[in-house]
């Protein structure tokens, strides 16, 4: 008899297509509303309504409540690797559509991964960091060096209060698209936002990120990067 948790409870929970939709879609940087996740899981409104219960239920969601709308995320970083592993290993979605093929391209330049980068852009990023010399691959996580600690510092990053939170600093995250590592973490967090507050890149739909005329400037002339 098994006494370690039940994951198949938690498997079950996650095998139902329409669910898989939406927590796919919840690997974005934002809550959505119901009715959002219906439509990216093509189900009714009530449909959904079922499925997200369920999930609250099992832990994988929560839902907050802003006046009278109520928007749902992931549960925690837990649910987002658990999700995140299971996309590096299944087998490819077959695209349909042009729709589908414009969208799958997007998401493979640049797009959130719960919530830091990934994509081409999350792992050049990653990768410029190292061959800067200002972070090193060790076997799970990366570590910030010296030199990496000043360039963070003066763009603007607080490496102490990142230390400081109860999750992990620098983890390595396989890029299912790319099939190497990115930055996530607390340190890979603090950099999407700090892009972000830049406007080095946007925020599209459906978890795409895009690179604006400005990003690509200064990622290639302070990164050596070119998307």
């Amino acid at each position: 008899m098994a006494i370690s948790p039940d994951f198949s409870y938690v498997a079950k929970l996650m095998a139902d297509s329409s669910r898989a939709a939406m927590l796919e879609a919840l690997l974005g940087l934002d809550g959505l509303p119901a009715n959002e996740l219906a439509r990216k899981a093509d189900v009714t409104l009530q449909t959904a309504s079922s499925h997200l219960s369920k999930m609250v239920e099992g832990k994988l969601i929560r839902v907050e409540k802003h006046g009278r709308h109520r928007y749902y995320s992931l549960a925690n970083t837990d649910v987002a690797k658990a999700i995140e592993t299971l996309i590096v290993i299944a087998p490819p979605v077959r695209i349909r559509s042009l729709k589908d093929s414009s969208r799958a391209e997007k998401l493979k330049i640049a797009r959130t991964c719960y919530d830091h980068l990934a994509g081409r852009l999350g792992v050049k990023l990653t990768e410029a960091f190292i061959v800067k010399g200002y972070m090193i691959e060790e076997e799970d996580n990366f570590s910030v060096t010296e030199e990496g600690e000043t360039f963070l510092r003066d763009f603007g990053i607080d490496l102490d209060t990142l230390r400081n939170k109860r999750r992990h600093f620098a983890r390595k995250c396989l890029d299912w698209s790319e099939r190497r590592y990115h930055l996530a973490g607390s340190l890979g967090h603090a950099v999407l936002l700090k892009l972000l507050e830049l406007n080095w890149i946007e925020k599209l739909p459906d978890r795409a990120v895009k690179i604006t005329i400005e990003g690509k400037e200064k990622l290639e002339n302070i990164l050596g990067i070119e998307i």
